[in-house]
């Protein structure tokens, strides 16, 4: 893997990964390589990750990253910059859309506090564009109090996830349910190891279709 081998063989600003997040990285990321794209990345930490973004996405891509700490503004150059802010305050994710346009793809590595990965979601998701990626890393924070989380405990990033997975599969079948505003514009949910991912998208029709002139013994659509 291209990122992988970016990372191993790193050796400019520190870089902070569980190695099992590449795959997904690929995966996901792999189909905006080359094109000229708006990355927010929430927290910077040493700012090694941008500098592999970089590298990744290669020269056409604009990358802009939230922190708290104003010496984070020192690594500011042509193709990345830096404001400092709460990624939990909607005013100032709102100044930083108005400023740079709509992110086609966010990456949450920021305090991993349950309140801000939540709030940051549910502000900035839904103002993505249609083709657009969010993906929050480090979710085992969501079962360790010390980040407000637990297991099964109300609030948590994870506990959110899981009610919109119920709106994702609405269905026309579906009963004492509508289609919600994510559903509608979310292709689908990818969950990994401490990771979770968003894909928005326009969804095709649910239609059932029946093509062929074997018999037809019903089955768990009907």
């Amino acid at each position: 893997m291209r990122l992988w081998q970016d990372f191993t063989t790193n050796q400019g600003r520190t870089i902070h990964k569980w190695a099992h997040y590449f795959p997904a990285y690929e995966r996901h990321f792999s189909p905006f390589v080359g094109r000229p794209i708006r990355f927010l990345e929430i927290g910077i930490g040493d700012g090694g990750s941008v500098e592999m973004w970089k590298r990744y996405f290669g020269p056409y891509a604009h990358f802009v990253g939230l922190d708290n700490r104003q010496t984070c503004k020192a690594f500011e150059d042509d193709q990345f910059s830096v404001r400092i802010g709460d990624q939990s305050n909607a005013e100032f994710l709102d100044s930083v859309l108005a400023e740079f346009g709509v992110p086609d793809i966010v990456l949450d590595d920021g305090s991993h506090m349950m309140s801000d990965v939540c709030a940051t979601f549910l502000h900035l998701y839904p103002k993505m564009h249609h083709h657009g990626v969010y993906m929050v890393e480090d979710l085992h924070t969501a079962y360790l109090s010390a980040f407000g989380g637990g297991v099964r405990r109300e609030g948590t990033f994870i506990e959110i996830a899981k009610g919109l997975i119920d709106e994702l599969n609405v269905h026309p079948h579906t009963e004492n349910s509508e289609t919600t505003e994510f559903g509608r514009n979310t292709n689908s949910i990818s969950f990994y190891n401490s990771m979770a991912v968003f894909e928005r998208g326009i969804p095709l029709p649910r239609l059932p279709m029946m093509l062929g002139s074997t018999p037809h013994y019903g089955g768990p659509t009907e």
